[in-house]
């Protein structure tokens, strides 16, 4: 594939906050290297649900400060 159609075909993903804390997470677990060399499919499922848990904790701790 050239260049010009592999750029062309790449959608740009508008960043959400989950994003962001998903990044963040990541590093904070010593994961970020990992999900760097093999991307997010890279990591286990024990990975995955440890930084799915601590988004959904973040979103509820927000959810609770908005209503204070």
């Amino acid at each position: 594939m050239s260049k010009k159609n592999s750029t062309k075909n790449k959608k740009q993903k508008i960043e959400t906050i989950e994003d962001v804390w998903k990044y963040e997470i990541a590093e904070e677990l010593g994961l970020l290297n990992k999900v760097k060399q093999m991307g997010w499919g890279g990591l286990t499922a024990k990975e995955t649900g440890r930084i799915g848990g601590l988004i959904t904790v973040k979103k509820k701790q927000m959810n609770k400060e908005q209503k204070a």
